[in-house]
């Protein structure tokens, strides 16, 4: 029911407003004159207006509805311009309750303008509503004095049944979002996460709507509870409603047409468009949210575009492409660097009576076309899913792997390694291809974007594990008798282990039952899997000793060098924290502070992943040392000098097929007869596609090849020579 109230005079200026006094002054009898021919106050004495004492032009206020409290700064007969719009400054046709408004301003056609801070040079043009309560929290997560906790808005990422939902809060990332939705049966961290945010925030009930300086919006339905950032553009928007929308000069944001934003916050450098809808929401930095979209109880990651979809109850981790009208995603955690195709609907069929199933994926998710999934599902990192409906649940424990679907109640077929061995381009791109679409300015949130990183290496192990164990009991299975006589698990293993090595040329499958319930997979080519594996570690390990030695100014390892290397702490476990990779000590190390209260605020918990990652290459050297004595089953003190020509000459092998594998794939988008049939003749498909010579990212790829070639060659020669004497 609407309520009627008398109209009272303002006899004093509320505290509220008393900061912003300075520099002004109250209106003169003859500027009260003026503008009650053209204007109205609720006020009869005009003493709620506070004009600036060094430039005030009262002529360019006029149609304008005053209530509760005006305070105008700088006001003259200067134009402002953005794009193709262009206005005089003044307040023009406008309805002004409790605002203040910066210098330079232009106000034009504001039907409700109640309870704003207005920056300096804001152009507000063609607006309904535009209005803040006194207990707003701008999209945050926190109560207000005297709120009920029913009132506090969560983000349910991850589940549907909001059992790992996370409080939003200002320059919240991926990575924050992560710990908070993943560790839930620790109660006093959860709690904990609970008062960081709530601590960063004032209680108060005297909140005012904010716009900073250089500020456009312009043919706007709603903008309630709306804090706006320096610089922000804002169009043709249909409802901002109980949001923050960082931006800044640097990187300021935009939203567009038909938008719809409540209960969220968005980072800068981030752009909305075309109808494009989030409820309950954290949109990181550089991001794109278009035609369409919906994106609900989400967190989205830096860089990510997503378009004409919808994503319903996710955590998305940075470098996100989902831009298809038919796609679907929901209750998932999407490590990034992803891509979501056209008919994917994953999310679509649960596995219980309750909309309580998950899914987690690893970095480089792709699945393929009008593919659908099953929750629970994990996916290791770059997995490529083909084409099928997956009509039960997932565990797919091999990096870089080909998962093909062969109907109901068949087992899939899994190809490990299967990027290195036929998509070898799209792996080795990866890294300078993230690279280049990072167009952050300012960088919050740490992003490992290269394929060989300890998170992927670490995976690598497992299924060389998986591979090696499997092997095993295909040869008993075979009844071989070598595997027949083994008097232990440990015997099997090494057997089979010494199998595949002895035998690079034989062709079996291998049977996972934990890849899929109830019918399992089908391993094909394990022997090559095997081989691209261990190649990938060796030439990771090396790459990252080679690059200590040039960190350090040397060309070859000393006996110094590993001496002090093996000192240091050597970490087996990483964990993908938001997109950046951390030791799974230091994920411990954090948790035990923040509950003891030595860390109070989420300021310091980025402070303490920046601190992680100043550790990330000195901690990966430890471990690529450690990864060559578990692949030659000795400690590095043991290495002679056959060992380490040996490690030269698989990894120079290695960096040539990566360059090798990378050219044959990218030389059949030019040698395939069926791609060339569109083309009348072959400068014809050079104009449109371009040469294979002309490829900058191959260019690149042949230089560093040999550049890494040079450095492998004298990587150890101290060492190999202290091994001959």
């Amino acid at each position: 029911m609407v309520q009627v109230s008398k109209v009272k005079n303002s006899e004093t200026l509320p505290q509220f407003y008393s900061s912003f006094l300075a520099g002004k002054r109250p209106l003169k009898s003859e500027e009260i004159e003026f503008l009650k021919a053209t204007n109205t106050n609720s006020d009869a004495t005009w003493k709620n207006v506070w004009v600036s004492e060094k430039a005030f032009d009262v002529s360019l206020i006029s149609g304008c509805e005053i209530h509760g409290f005006l305070v105008i700064g700088n006001l003259s007969a200067s134009n402002l311009k953005y794009h193709d719009l262009s206005l005089t400054e003044g307040l023009y046709n406008s309805y002004l309750e409790n605002v203040v408004i910066g210098d330079d301003c232009a106000v034009r056609n504001v039907h409700y303008l109640s309870n704003y801070k207005i920056g300096n040079r804001n152009i507000l043009f063609n607006i309904q509503e535009m209005s803040c309560t006194n207990h707003s929290k701008f999209g945050n997560g926190i109560l207000k004095a005297g709120e009920p906790e029913s009132n506090r808005i969560w983000i349910g990422v991850g589940n549907e049944n909001d059992a790992r939902a996370v409080l939003a809060f200002e320059n919240m990332i991926p990575a924050d979002a992560y710990i908070w939705s993943k560790f839930r049966d620790d109660s006093v961290l959860q709690q904990r996460f609970i008062e960081l945010t709530e601590n960063q925030f004032s209680k108060e009930l005297n909140t005012f709507g904010i716009t900073g300086n250089d500020v456009v919006i312009k043919n706007t339905t709603l903008l309630k509870d709306a804090k706006i950032g320096d610089s922000a553009y804002i169009k043709g928007a249909f409802k901002l409603k109980n949001i923050t929308i960082l931006s800044t000069d640097e990187e300021p944001s935009q939203i567009g047409e038909g938008v719809e934003l409540v209960n969220g916050i968005m980072n800068p450098a981030s752009k909305a468009f075309y109808q494009a809808v989030a409820v309950r929401f954290v949109i990181g930095r550089n991001c794109q949210l278009k035609y369409g979209a919906r994106l609900l109880n989400s967190i989205l990651g830096d860089n990510s575009t997503v378009s004409c979809c919808e994503i319903l109850n996710n955590l998305i981790f940075p470098f996100h492409e989902q831009h298809h009208n038919s796609s679907f995603l929901i209750a998932s955690t999407v490590a990034g660097q992803s891509n979501i195709a056209s008919g994917a609907t994953i999310g679509s069929n649960h596995n219980s009576r309750a909309a309580d199933g998950e899914m987690y994926a690893g970095r480089g998710f792709w699945p393929g076309l009008c593919s659908d999934f099953k929750h629970n599902s994990r996916f290791a990192s770059f997995t490529l899913v083909a084409k099928g409906s997956y009509q039960n649940e997932l565990n797919i424990t091999y990096p870089f792997s080909l998962v093909a679907s062969n109907g109901p109640c068949q087992p899939v077929t899994i190809i490990p390694a299967y990027s290195f061995m036929y998509n070898m381009y799209a792996v080795a791109r990866n890294k300078a291809k993230f690279e280049k679409r990072d167009k952050r300015k300012t960088k919050i949130q740490h992003i490992e974007t290269d394929p060989f990183a300890p998170d992927t290496i670490q995976e690598i192990e497992v299924a060389l594990r998986k591979i090696i164990s499997l092997t095993g009991d295909y040869l008993v299975a075979l009844k071989n008798e070598t595997a027949l006589a083994a008097s232990s698990k440990d015997e099997l293993y090494r057997i089979a282990k010494d199998f595949l090595h002895q035998n690079p040329n034989a062709s079996f499958t291998l049977s996972d039952a934990s890849a899929q319930k109830k019918y399992g997979a089908v391993i094909i080519k394990p022997v090559k899997a095997y081989k691209a594996y261990r190649r990938i570690v060796k030439y990771f390990a090396v790459r990252t000793l080679c690059e200590y030695c040039e960190k350090n100014g040397k060309k070859s390892l000393s006996y110094d060098d590993i001496k002090a290397i093996s000192l240091r702490p050597i970490y087996q476990k990483w964990v993908n924290v938001g997109g950046q990779i951390v030791t799974e000590n230091a994920l411990n190390e954090l948790f035990d502070l923040i509950k003891n209260e030595t860390i109070c605020s989420w300021d310091q918990v980025h402070e303490f992943y920046n601190a992680c990652q100043s550790k990330y290459n000195e901690y990966k050297v430890s471990y690529a040392l450690n990864l060559l004595e578990k692949l030659y089953g000795r400690p590095i003190s043991e290495f002679d000098k056959k060992v380490y020509d040996g490690i030269i000459e698989d990894v120079q092998i290695a960096n040539q097929k990566m360059y090798d594998a990378v050219l044959i794939s990218r030389m059949k988008d030019f040698d395939d007869e069926f791609r060339m049939q569109t083309f009348r003749n072959a400068r014809e498909m050079d104009a449109v596609l371009g040469g294979i010579t002309d490829n900058e990212f191959i260019l690149e790829m042949k230089e560093q090849t040999e550049i890494f070639e040079k450095r492998v060659k004298t990587l150890f020669t101290e060492l190999t020579s202290l091994s001959i004497d």
